[in-house]
């Protein structure tokens, strides 16, 4: 809803697809929580997965991640 370009997020948040991922810095990883099963299984689906891979619906905006900043993948589906 926030017309980010690259973030489809078709299902509104809902960790129902993979259409808002992200690719977390290595060094900004260890401030995330673990990802949950839900995420996970929903990654399984994502195209062009790699180790920083999280849904950005998943991400919830705190003060220790001010500055965060993540890139998205050349498409998604």
């Amino acid at each position: 809803m926030a017309g980010v370009p690259g973030i489809d997020a078709d299902c509104g948040g809902a960790c129902a697809c993979a259409t808002c991922q992200v690719y977390v810095d290595a060094i900004w990883l260890p401030l995330l929580p673990p990802v949950g099963e839900g995420e996970s299984s929903m990654l399984e689906f994502a195209a062009n997965r790699q180790d920083g891979s999280r849904l950005a619906c998943q991400i919830r905006l705190a003060p220790n991640l001010d500055g965060l900043t993540v890139t998205t993948p050349e498409f998604q589906f």
